[in-house]
Formats: C-alpha cells, structure tokens, sequence
C-alpha cells in the first residue's frame, strides 16, 4: 500500500513530508546509486531529513520542506551545510519552487520519484568530519537493523 507508514519511523513527519521522502530516497538509490538515512541526528544538535552516502564516499542531506508555513519557520537549515559535500531542499509537486533560495539545490518529489530541479554546489566536507559522519552512520545503520531484527527492549 502506498501510504503505509515505513517499518522505521519517528512520527514527526507529516503524511506529505513522508511521501516526499520516499520519493527522493527512491530517486537517490535508482538514479545516483546512493545508500540514504532518514532522520540522522548530526553532531550540531540537528536532525537531517535525508542523509545519502555516495559510491565515492560523498555525502548529500535533503531537507524536506512540505509547505510554505514550514519553509518560512524553520531556518536551521544553514547549520546542515557543515555536514554534508551538498544540500539540497526536497519539496512536494504543488509546494512553489520560488520560495526556496537559489544557491541552493532543489528535488520534487512525491511518494514515487524525484527529480533534481537545481544541483546543488560542492562544498567538500573536511577529511576528519566525513570519517567521524562515516562512523556515525555505520553505528546507526547497524542500529536500525537490530531494531528490525529485534523490537524488544534495547
């Protein structure tokens, strides 16, 4: 079923915020060959939406914005640069591409595909950060595998 909720997920995403995701994960994995995180808590205190590791190592985040409300009060959205070698902003279809600033990279998607509409520039993260993210995301995959295996008591 389409919109079933994922086997992992925290609830604090909205029914469009979820569609969106699936649809740039899906674009990320068939398009770009690229193994993605949702929700990855970052070392500033942020949550990213999409985390996405590239075959080379590099690492993009997506943040999903769902409407213009969500857009216009959430400005963290600078502190996810730091940790990643590209940004992106993932919209719905019927969100305007306008309200999103242009030096950054922007994705449509629903909950079938996505489309980059803007690349995002390369700002390459430091050696020592992508190892400590690497780490990170090794431990946190693991970690939602064994949820999965084995929902009891951590």
């Amino acid at each position: 079923m389409a919109d079933a909720l994922p086997p992992i997920v925290d609830l604090r995403q909205s029914a469009t915020a979820l569609r969106v995701q699936r649809g740039v994960m899906r674009m990320l994995r068939e398009r770009h060959d690229m193994a993605c995180y949702a929700e990855v808590p970052l070392a500033n205190g942020r949550r990213a939406d999409v985390l996405a590791v590239g075959p080379r190592g590099e690492i993009w985040i997506v943040e999903i914005k769902s409407s213009l409300i969500d857009f216009q009060v959430d400005r963290k959205w600078p502190e996810y640069r730091e940790f990643s070698d590209k940004f992106f902003f993932a919209k719905p279809p019927e969100l305007e591409a306008g309200i999103f600033p242009e030096s950054e990279g922007l994705i449509v998607a629903d909950g079938h595909d996505g489309a980059i509409l803007r690349d995002s520039p390369d700002t390459p993260l430091p050696g020592a950060r992508r190892k400590a993210l690497m780490l990170k995301l090794a431990r946190l995959g693991a970690d939602r595998i064994h949820i999965l295996m084995d929902p009891g008591p951590r």
